[in-house]
């Protein structure tokens, strides 16, 4: 346990620990109290994913950056998982569907963006594996054209929509996890050579022992799913006192805080050259929220939710999560990354924030 002990005493980050039993003693004391639940419970998410974020580095520090960044973005987004999870059996699909479509394009463009910045500011010109790029903004690709289809039908026939509109989520929620399956499976199994990092990066911290790193996850998870309740039951009302929708809190607010492990994972491997890492978990991250997360959470609607839910996103974020799609793709065909294609990227998605703050879809 020392090593633990000693990461916490060392890092100002995991000092917030002390937000974790305070949210909680909060909840059960003022339940009322919305407003100051919903900060308590953002305090106490972020140094729950910052462990989450060395848990998982010490778990992958064993395989190569392809694994790596597959494990950071597969444990990373658990938090984005159990927050969706409560909204759903909470009945806020709004919620839902506002947090898958922010943590595509939060990882997609502000992960992917500040990882070259970082990286470029230490470091004059980055070099990744292409290929691996040119894959996962692929399954984008395909995971943005499933999310279409929903919402394309809806505005072609208003009329007929209501009867195939849920059949079709789940049927697209299938093939989705078969595609997502069978992508892992090549990038993994039969073609792996392929997706070998493109330059040996800096080495990191010695990692935990693995006993410790997989305990630590298992009760992290357990921390994360308690105060992820108290965040979807506080998020409405204090959305309103902020003046934001539940859709600007979803896309925004719930997926750069349920996005923090990935992000401190993608940070640190830019910083240390090893952008192959940075990038896979930053388009590993969103396209496993939209071929593996976003259907999962339409066949777990059946059973734990009020009502099934479909794939049916407002046009607005469909167009924001092609468009995070295409500039992946074109910033990284190149397998080469300076600071200022960072600043591009993150521009992109700072434009999407503020539309979205300043005229939020009606949802």
């Amino acid at each position: 346990m020392n090593p633990l002990l000693k990461e916490i005493c060392h890092n100002r980050m995991l000092w917030l620990l002390v937000f974790v039993p305070a949210v909680l003693v909060a909840e059960h004391l003022r339940p009322e109290g919305h407003t100051l639940l919903f900060v308590l419970s953002v305090l106490a998410i972020l140094p729950l994913t910052a462990l989450l974020t060395h848990a998982t580095e010490s778990v992958a520090a064993k395989t190569g950056d392809a694994v790596g960044g597959l494990l950071n973005a597969t444990l990373g987004n658990l938090t984005e998982l159990v927050i969706a999870l409560a909204a759903l059996r909470a009945g806020q699909y709004t919620l839902v569907k506002a947090s898958i479509a922010g943590a595509i394009v939060t990882n997609t463009l502000f992960v992917l963006g500040a990882s070259f910045l970082l990286g470029g500011l230490r470091h004059h010109v980055q070099e990744f594996n292409p290929v691996g790029t040119r894959f996962q903004a692929g399954l984008l690709f395909l995971a943005t054209v499933g999310l279409l289809v929903p919402s394309a039908i809806a505005q072609a026939d208003s009329a007929a929509v209501a009867a195939i509109t849920q059949d079709l989520s789940l049927g697209l929620a299938v093939l989705l996890i078969a595609a997502y399956g069978l992508g892992l499976w090549f990038s993994l199994k039969t073609h792996r050579e392929l997706f070998v990092s493109a330059v040996a990066g800096e080495q990191g911290e010695a990692p935990w022992p693995v006993g410790l790193a997989l305990a630590t996850l298992a009760g992290v998870t357990v921390l994360v799913a308690l105060v992820s309740e108290v965040f979807v039951a506080s998020v409405q009302q204090a959305a309103e006192t902020f003046g934001m929708t539940p859709a600007f809190v979803g896309f925004i607010i719930v997926a750069l805080v349920g996005g923090a492990a990935e992000m401190g994972a993608a940070f640190s491997g830019a910083r240390r050259n090893r952008l192959d890492l940075s990038v896979g978990i930053a388009l590993g991250a969103a396209s496993q929220i939209a071929l593996f997360v976003a259907p999962v959470l339409v066949l777990l609607s059946y059973v734990i939710a009020p009502r099934p839910m479909d794939l049916q996103f407002w046009p607005g974020a469909l167009v924001m999560m092609f468009i995070a799609t295409v500039t992946a793709a074109q910033v990284t065909n190149g397998g080469r990354s300076g600071w200022f294609v960072g600043v591009l990227v993150l521009m992109v998605y700072l434009i999407f924030a503020l539309t979205l703050y300043l005229l939020p879809p009606r949802v």
